[in-house]
């Protein structure tokens, strides 16, 4: 789609009335929400609007897409973009969702979420509420997957998406590649902070980070300063103190 033809069709879904129901969905499952100030809320459901309208819901594995999951689900991608643009999810068309963890051919095992490389994110509705359910513990599969997708606007799943500023990028690099070290090298304060599954790669590490910036704000700023700020500046939130 074009980008002219994007605009558009994104100011049409701004006028469109914001369905009163949907808060229902965002007060029972969407606790971050909550605590969102009114200029920043606003900002939140109009671009949940976009999000939820915009990309295609796609049901696999006998699972039925209802304006909850939708909500939900939207939600959680919203939360990464609120500070930046939304054109970060330009690239994403779809969004497939199972019941419960799910197997991709080619794979061992089974997957609770998948980014794609050409614009799907695959998640498990059931992990996606239990990242929800539990807020504080660094875990959350809808975050870290749509993390993937910030991270591969840019062209590559590399751990480094499009950073606000050119000058932001040296201490980008140097930060998140001191940390993804000593993660890999089992330091005790990057464990307390991050999952050991960042230490993979370094789109992971970003994705992990992720995770625990929303969920573990707190421990992050203290354990590891430097990585909260990098983390902080480009999201442009700071979720230790809420906003």
């Amino acid at each position: 789609m074009s980008g002219l033809l994007r605009s558009l069709r994104r100011n049409r879904l701004r006028r469109r009335p914001f369905p009163p129901e949907w808060l229902g969905y965002l007060e029972r499952h969407v606790s971050f929400f909550q605590g969102l100030a009114p200029e920043p809320r606003q900002r939140f459901l109009e671009l949940l609007k976009l999000f939820a309208w915009e990309k295609e819901f796609i049901g696999a594995g006998g699972f039925t897409i209802t304006d909850e999951v939708r909500v939900v689900v939207s939600a959680t991608a919203v939360r990464l973009v609120l500070y930046l643009d939304f054109s970060y999810y330009d690239r994403l068309r779809e969004v497939i969702v199972y019941p419960d963890a799910f197997r991709i051919p080619d794979r061992t095992g089974v997957v609770l979420g998948e980014a794609k490389n050409w614009g799907s994110v695959i998640l498990s509705w059931r992990s996606v509420l239990a990242g929800l359910r539990d807020p504080h513990d660094g875990h959350s599969t809808a975050t870290h997957e749509f993390a993937h997708v910030l991270d591969r606007e840019d062209g590559a799943f590399d751990g480094t998406p499009e950073l606000r500023r050119y000058s932001h990028y040296a201490a980008w690099a140097s930060v998140m590649g001191e940390h993804f070290h000593k993660l890999r090298e089992g330091r005790r304060l990057e464990r307390q902070v991050l999952d050991d599954y960042g230490g993979v790669n370094e789109a992971e590490f970003f994705a992990v980070a992720t995770e625990s910036f929303f969920e573990k704000p707190q421990q992050m700023k203290e354990k590891t300063p430097d990585l909260y700020e990098e983390l902080k500046r480009f999201y442009g939130w700071d979720p230790a103190l809420g906003r």
